[in-house]
């Protein structure tokens, strides 16, 4: 059925009356009732599309339950498009060629169509591209809805002829006028004390909808007869507690753990210790987290502290033997030593710069020097000629050159002087001076 068309019940009024969640009810009827997203309203880029009469195609870029497709709708109708709406996970080729076909015939009659993708990401490539050419005739306005990066979920064509627009995850402040606004249309305030009201408002998650459906839970279980406000406690046996947002595959994967990674690196260990805890309560493999550890301690912290790659290591292996949820408790160990130990990336720039010169030198053999001759061709090629055997020599050091010939002596690691660094640099520069004067430079 198009849209538009009425059913005999709805023709009737029926509809009406039948049970809707409190959210549905809550729907905002105008943009100026959508909360939270005044950066893309009013002076925004949405208002002024609405104020000149003109709207482009959008991707609502953002977490669930912010307005996408409220906003959608309220756009239609504040521009007289006629508006249809998809959803890519139920929605195939065909539907797509239906939904063409009749924005085609409507554009005829002098009528545009907005057509909301719900979840666009999950279209393919192929069903990406069935798009454009559509929206550059202007047969349909898109506006196509996400919670995924558009930079790496849509084609880049796509996103050549659409602008991006990113929704916010509601603040404290916004969540608490929707739960003002449910307290106005139950007609009673929502029956908990202060500290369970935070506590709502925190399990909510950013999530409008999932807000004011747990205020819905709340209001039919406790009744309009409840005698006194109920606490956090009763409010956590009453509404079951919804899950973090986060896809193990997808952004919140790549945020939290980057999260982690600059807070150790920044010896911050208490905001290390909030991420890890919350890629825990997201359902991150432990695992995967310890081999993160694992690259911290040889990245960021590296000869400043040695012992950070052992504590790293023992940790992976403390989980391994013990499990969840104890041996997590291992990782934890070891995130507030690393994000606590000296920080050092000198071996890995050192590593990556020498990487580089390898590469660019090709396949120069060592010095002859430095070559082992087992035969006696091999010795009178001079292999192993004029050897200093380092043991040998003063302070165990000879000082020899030991680059390939035709390469000057280069210097990839400077230790920063800061944790166990700080001996390191004084023996370099120590051995430096013996080089300079033996002639090894």
């Amino acid at each position: 059925m198009t849209k538009g068309a009425a059913t005999l019940f709805e023709a009737a009024g029926l509809a009406d009356t039948a049970p809707r969640p409190l959210a549905d009810r809550l729907r905002p009827r105008t943009l100026d009732e959508v909360i939270g997203q005044d950066h893309l309203l009013g002076q925004g880029m949405l208002g002024r599309m609405v104020r000149a009469g003109r709207l482009g195609s959008v991707i609502f870029w953002g977490p669930p339950g912010t307005g996408k497709t409220t906003v959608a709708r309220l756009l239609a109708e504040v521009t007289e498009l006629h508006f249809e709406q998809l959803s890519a996970i139920q929605s195939g080729v065909a539907d797509l060629r239906k939904v063409f076909e009749q924005a085609k015939a409507r554009r005829q009659e002098g009528r545009g169509t907005l057509l909301f993708i719900d979840e666009i990401h999950r279209f393919n490539r192929a069903q990406q591209d069935a798009f454009l050419p559509h929206m550059e005739d202007g047969t349909i306005v898109l506006v196509g809805a996400t919670t995924e990066n558009p930079s790496f979920e849509l084609n880049s064509a796509l996103l050549s002829r659409a602008s991006v627009l990113t929704f916010k995850r509601l603040d404290d402040d916004a969540l608490e006028a929707l739960l003002q606004r449910a307290e106005a249309h139950e007609g009673r305030k929502l029956p908990v004390d202060e500290d369970a009201r935070a506590a709502l408002i925190g399990m909510a998650d950013g999530d409008g909808r999932g807000l004011i459906n747990l205020a819905e839970d709340v209001f039919l279980s406790v009744g309009k007869d409840a005698k006194a406000p109920i606490d956090r406690e009763a409010l956590t046996a009453l509404v079951q507690r919804r899950a973090p947002i986060y896809d193990k595959g997808q952004d919140g994967h790549y945020n939290l753990i980057s999260a982690l990674h600059k807070s150790v690196r920044g010896s911050d260990p208490d905001a290390a210790l909030y991420w890890l805890a919350r890629m825990f309560a997201g359902g991150e493999d432990p695992l995967y987290i310890a081999r993160r550890l694992v690259r911290m301690a040889v990245e960021d912290i590296g000869l400043a502290d040695p012992a950070a790659l052992l504590q790293a290591n023992a940790a992976k292996d403390a989980y391994d033997f013990l499990g969840s949820p104890e041996g997590e408790l291992a990782l934890a160990q070891a995130t507030v030593y690393l994000a606590t130990a000296p920080k050092s990336n000198a071996a890995y720039m050192a590593f990556n710069a020498a990487s580089r010169v390898a590469k660019e030198s090709g396949s120069l053999l060592p010095p002859k020097h430095i070559l082992n001759a087992p035969t006696t061709l091999m010795k009178q090629e001079g292999y192993g000629r004029d050897y200093a055997y380092d043991h040998n020599e003063k302070g165990a050091f000879s000082g020899q050159n030991y680059f390939p010939d035709g390469v000057e002596r280069q210097q990839f690691y400077t230790p920063t002087g800061r944790g166990f660094e700080r001996e390191v640099k004084e023996r370099l520069e120590r051995w430096a001076e013996i080089r300079a004067k033996r002639g090894g430079a």
